[in-house]
């Protein structure tokens, strides 16, 4: 390795050139400004639109700082789709053209929560299946069952090949039902006292990210490595933290609790026999004689009666717990540490709610399948992700949308850096090469009814029709709720069945949402109607999305407990409760959402809006100055005009990138069937990029009877890498050493 890193503008050019990217100003300025804050130790918050490179720009810093330091740098995302991006696309190109200026290839590892992998102790029937009153039969007649059924043997089958054991390498995938009869919650899980460690999934995977340069992982595996102290991740002085304008809500999910009847009733069922169980069966029906007559809505102030239930939950929740503990010496099995979990969780629920900490919000929502659900959640976590994120490490935020209406500060406050004692922070926005107003129309059917409660009115559906026939497909719609959607779809395809258009509607749902963007991409005359999911994180550019329909103001609902909470306290406060809270909820949503539709420099579209708010209403300028510039307009006949020359012009869809098996460490392994031995591929094990040479020294080694830990040791890596890359290879050590991951 050269003694000093080269200098960034360096790497920048060789990261840009490996990755067949052009030089981009916004792209180079924000790299500089991610290294000036790791020298300065302060943070970053970086509004960077899309087409900026912001990937990159991030990535090469970080790099460059875990080589110099031999401290790892820890990127952290909120959607599956960008994880995938980083560890499948992005960081295998830049580490290709890194390592001839670093003197070795950057490494890197995805890593990701327990319940994501499969549990190979639960496969071989160390713990009691999820479902037992539901348990498989080929031949039963229940069709629900003979379908779990099937799903299930085909994650034992895939079980045998896969080497990375991770839920998202599987397309298609299965229903979580299926998958929770293959792994288990970090709770549940038997941690370095489970028989089968060595072959652990998940202990293999964050193994291998102890050495690696890089380690990407998500906003929620991170909130709760940093708020509950498990130290999952390992100890790092860089934290990049991209889609950061999602990080206060997932981690405000992430420390949510919630408990129903049916959770006490399960978690008591589980507890075995004794007087502490039975206890806590009776419990699950006084829970849901307090709830039923509760309305939807947050709860002011705790009802005596629902007190009075969970008082009783918590003490005989303690009681099993003691019942439960293993003997001296003894350690629990799979059974008892499932049932250690279930009642676990019931008590400390229970006992957080009775707390009634001042920041807390309990409300009850009524289920369809489960019942009423009694939840509790912090109104505010500024002041907690100060503490916990800021203060330990140089934090990057970044983002296309962190200015809200030409200011940073409202994002800023919702993650504890503003006001007393906050930590020193710089805000830059560098912009985006995309030329918005040539490239993007921004319309507003003013004509239609304000969106009502009632579902969409006659109009809105003929404008939907209007508008996708125009584009000839094409069209990603974003809906204001899942009913909405699939409302729009049902109708969308009524209407095109039969009418000689062959326009496909794809609907949220209807699989798993990677596999719906697949075939969306990959489909121009399709659309795709969907909700959260496809506001932000998808990424299709090209002539396969022309068309982005808005059909509301995403506002949050006026009765959220947590919106209404934030709301008042804004309000008692001398502020304004609606626009701090609403409003820049709907115009993150809102700019997450238009920003779908410019991909590229090449990439022309229509943004319609189907509620007139956005013309006429107080907060109209507001919601406007967060959108991306594009060309405003009102004429409907202009707009369908544009579309339809848009179809007329446009170019096949660009080709879709499909899914690959991934290696211990999350990184892809080589998709080339040929033996890589044979190969002049590169493969790559645990973000480990094999060379002939190595690969030679591993024959040899097999050759000459060496054990795996020997081998490993003489190579300088991790047994499990050599491991796997033995098993590519077709290569069998004469008697395999235990590895070293096992113990540890």
């Amino acid at each position: 390795m050269p003694s000093s890193t080269p200098e960034l503008d360096d790497l920048l050019v060789a990261a840009v050139g490996g990755v067949g990217g052009s030089d981009r100003p916004g792209q180079t300025r924000m790299a500089h400004a991610v290294e000036r804050a790791v020298e300065r130790e302060e943070h970053l918050l970086v509004q960077a639109g899309t087409g900026t490179g912001k990937s990159l720009a991030y990535l090469v810093p970080a790099i460059a700082h875990a080589v110099r330091t031999g401290r790892p740098s820890v990127i952290a995302t909120a959607t599956l789709a960008l994880q995938a991006q980083i560890v499948d696309r992005d960081l295998p190109r830049i580490a290709d053209a890194l390592a001839p200026l670093l003197g070795r290839r950057p490494t890197f590892a995805l890593v990701k929560g327990r319940s994501n992998y499969l549990c190979q102790h639960k496969l071989v029937g160390g713990f009691p299946d999820e479902d037992e009153d539901t348990l498989l039969g080929m031949g039963q007649v229940d069709r629900e069952r003979s379908r779990l059924g099937d799903e299930v043997t085909r994650l034992r089958e895939w079980s045998e090949l896969t080497e990375s054991g991770d839920r998202d390498e599987l397309v298609p995938g299965v229903s979580n039902r299926a998958w929770r009869q293959v792994s288990v919650t970090a709770h549940e899980c038997l941690g370095q006292r489970c028989p089968v460690v060595a072959e652990c999934f998940v202990e293999r995977s964050r193994e291998a990210a102890t050495e690696v340069d890089v380690i990407v992982t998500n906003h929620s595996f991170m909130a709760i490595d940093a708020f509950e102290g498990r130290f999952m991740l390992p100890e790092h002085d860089l934290l990049v933290i991209d889609e950061a304008h999602e990080l206060t809500d997932r981690v405000t999910s992430t420390i949510t609790d919630e408990l129903t009847a049916g959770s006490v009733g399960v978690a008591a069922r589980r507890a075995g026999k004794g007087d502490a169980a039975e206890r806590l069966t009776e419990t699950a029906d006084l829970v849901s004689a307090a709830l039923e007559d509760l309305p939807e809505g947050r709860l002011g102030q705790l009802p005596e009666r629902l007190v009075a239930a969970l008082q009783l939950v918590r003490d005989a929740a303690r009681a099993a717990l003691s019942d439960l503990k293993p003997d001296k010496g003894a350690e629990p099995d799979g059974g008892a540490q499932i049932a250690l979990a279930a009642v676990q969780e019931v008590f400390d629920t229970s006992e957080r709610i009775l707390t009634e900490a001042d920041l807390d919000v309990v409300w009850v929502s009524h289920d369809q399948r489960r019942g009423s659900v009694l939840r509790v959640a912090p109104m505010s976590v500024a002041m907690r992700v100060r503490e916990s994120i800021f203060s330990e490490r140089t934090v990057v935020l970044t983002s296309a949308t962190l200015e809200l209406g030409g200011s940073f500060d409202a994002v800023a406050g919702t993650m504890g850096l503003r006001g007393a004692g906050a930590p020193a922070w710089e805000g830059l926005d560098v912009g985006s090469p995309f030329d918005y107003p040539q490239q993007g129309i921004a319309y507003v059917a003013a004509q239609l009814p304000p969106p009502g409660r009632d579902g969409a009115a006659p109009a809105v559906f003929d404008e939907i029709e209007a508008l996708v026939r125009a584009a000839g497909g094409r069209t990603l719609g974003l809906f204001s709720s899942r009913r909405a959607a699939e409302a729009a779809a049902e109708e969308m395809r009524s209407r095109f069945s039969g009418s000689g258009s062959d326009i496909p509607v794809l609907c949220q749902g209807d699989d798993q949402m990677p596999t719906l963007v697949r075939s969306f991409a990959a489909d121009a005359r399709s659309c795709l109607f969907g909700t959260l999911s496809l506001w932000q994180g998808v990424d299709v550019p090209g002539s396969a999305c022309q068309l982005v329909l808005i059909d509301r103001i995403p506002f949050p609902r006026p009765d959220d407990p947590l919106t209404s909470a934030r709301t008042e306290a804004i309000g008692r406060m001398g502020g304004n409760g609606f626009m701090s809270v609403s409003a820049t909820h709907a115009a993150l949503r809102l700019a997450q959402g238009a920003g779908r539709l410019i991909r590229r420099g090449d990439d022309r579209g229509v943004v319609a809006f189907l509620d007139s708010r956005m013309m006429t209403a107080r907060y109209a300028g507001f919601l406007q100055r967060s959108l991306p510039p594009f060309w405003p307009t009102q004429d409907r006949e202009l707009v369908l005009g544009a579309l339809r020359r848009l179809d007329e012009t446009a170019a096949d869809p660009l080709p879709v990138q499909q899914p690959g098996a991934r290696g211990i460490g999350g990184a892809p392994l080589p998709t080339d069937p040929v033996p890589v031995a044979r190969s002049p591929r590169t493969a790559v094990t645990g973000g480990h990029a094999w060379d002939p040479e190595q690969d030679e020294e591993l024959r040899d080694g097999v050759e000459a009877g060496v054990g795996l830990v020997e081998l490993a040791s003489h190579l300088d890596l991790p047994p499990d890498q050599v491991s796997a890359r033995l098993g590519q290879l077709g290569l069998e050590l004469a008697t395999q050493a235990p590895s070293s991951t096992g113990s540890a």
